[in-house]
Parts: C-alpha cells; sequence; structure tokens
C-alpha cells in the first residue's frame, strides 16, 4: 500500500466514523430526520413498509454501518467495499440533511449549501476509494486480459496443429511413394 493511501484513506474514514458515532448516540433527533424519508421510501416500496415505524432502529442501523465500513477503510480491509457502503450511507444523511435544515435565513442557505457541498465531497472521496484497485488490477481487467490470452494460446494452438498436420502429410506422402515405388 503506498504511502498516500495509507494516509488518505484514515483521513476519509474518520468523518464517516464520527458521523456514525454522532447518529448513534443521538438517534433520537436522527430517527426524527429521517420520519420523512422513510414515509417516501414505504410508498414507493411496500415491501419497505416495516421500516416505517423503526425511524429509531433505522438511524441506529445507519449509524453503526457507517461506524463499520469508516474503521474497515481506514484499517484498509475490504476498503473497496467499505468505501461503497460508506457512499451510499452517505447519500442518504446527505438527503436527510439538505432536507431537514433550516433554511429560512440567508446565512442558513449558505450554511445548507456549504454542508451539501462538503458531504458530496466526501461521496466523492469515497467513490474514488471504492474503484481504487490499490496497485492491482481489478477483477474486470484480469478477466478481460485472461480471455485475450485464451483467443491468443487457441490461436496459436490451430497454427500449430496445421502445421504438425501439414508435416504429418507430407511424411505420409513420401512414406507412401517409398512404398509405392520400391
Amino acid at each position: 500500500m503506498t504511502l498516500v493511501r495509507v494516509i488518505a484513506r484514515p483521513l476519509i474514514a474518520s468523518s464517516f466514523l464520527m458521523s456514525g458515532v454522532e447518529r448513534v448516540r443521538s438517534a433520537g433527533s436522527a430517527a426524527s430526520e429521517l420520519e420523512n424519508l422513510l414515509a417516501t421510501v414505504t410508498k414507493a416500496v411496500p415491501a419497505a413498509a416495516p421500516l416505517g415505524g423503526n425511524e429509531r432502529l433505522v438511524a441506529q442501523a445507519l449509524g453503526a454501518t457507517q461506524m463499520a465500513a469508516a474503521a474497515m477503510l481506514g484499517l484498509g480491509k475490504f476498503s473497496r467495499l467499505s468505501a461503497t457502503v460508506l457512499a451510499a450511507t452517505a447519500a442518504v444523511n446527505t438527503l436527510v440533511d439538505f432536507k431537514t435544515a433550516d433554511s429560512s435565513t440567508r446565512q442558513a442557505r449558505k450554511a445548507r449549501r456549504t454542508q451539501l457541498l462538503k458531504n458530496l465531497s466526501l461521496i466523492g472521496a469515497v467513490l474514488l476509494a471504492a474503484v481504487d484497485t490499490n496497485g492491482q488490477p481489478g477483477l474486470a481487467w484480469r478477466a478481460e486480459h485472461f480471455a485475450a490470452g485464451a483467443r491468443k494460446n487457441a490461436s496459436g494452438l490451430g497454427r500449430d496443429a496445421r502445421k504438425q498436420l501439414a508435416r504429418a502429410e507430407k511424411s505420409v506422402r513420401r512414406t507412401a511413394a517409398d512404398v509405392a515405388g520400391a
């Protein structure tokens, strides 16, 4: 792991870790913020109806998920998966925070916009971490190059087989000519 990754991942994760801790600690206020979002989700997806009455539990689950994913990202364990989870939880948190933030005054709207941009920047950072292969090729690249190598080997085998078949045919003709001419 490069020095940049050793430093950057814990720095990115720290904000998410603290946000998750705060969400777990103040699950009551987080639950009231989630209420409108969960109502909308319940209307759109009727199967999510059990979540509608459990805003506090959902808030705690989001916070705990964010804490776990941030810890894993900070430690460099399953960093691509944990970054993807952080991007998803951060998107939910950003949406909820933006919808519930005060926008009555000019200063409040400015603070709301600033917080939105900070949250979007963090989402961008974890999305970059989600696609970072740590200097190792990803599975898609490996599969593509494996397939290209297999095609190359197969065509090479075909050429070799044709050459060997031509040599065998030539040898058989010579032998047949020797037998017939003898």
